[in-house]
């Protein structure tokens, strides 16, 4: 049985998509949940998988770049499009260089509270 650490952080960004037909091609913002789950079999010497204010760190700082921004004026999103997918993708990168030896679950970005979508290493099913 394995252990799995989970952080919930929000950023307030603007964005627009590239080749998209609907209201989505227009400027328009959201305000981004981003959850990020760790997962591991190790503890360290305190008992914990990965501390909480470490991660919340790391978070916090992939985050602030895109705080209240344009995300399409924002590296990697001026050549890519700020999609969700591509936003949880990207965020799931940064992370794990952080964290090389844990393995990163997924990483879950909402656009809205009943909208959202997740990246992980793994293959799909």
């Amino acid at each position: 049985m394995g252990f799995a650490v989970s952080l919930v952080q929000d950023f307030a960004a603007a964005h627009w998509l590239n080749n998209y037909q609907g209201n989505c091609k227009n400027i328009h913002g959201h305000t981004w949940k981003v959850e990020v789950v760790i997962a591991g079999n190790q503890l360290d010497d305190v008992g914990m998988l990965v501390d909480f204010r470490d991660l919340k760190k790391t978070l916090v700082s992939i985050l602030e770049v895109f705080d209240h921004s344009l995300l399409n004026e924002v590296s990697p999103f001026d050549t890519i499009n700020p999609t969700a997918e591509n936003i949880a993708r990207h965020i799931h990168q940064e992370i794990a260089k952080v964290y090389p030896a844990h393995k990163i679950e997924f990483v879950k970005v909402w656009e809205s509270p009943a909208a959202w979508a997740s990246y992980n290493e793994a293959p799909p099913r």
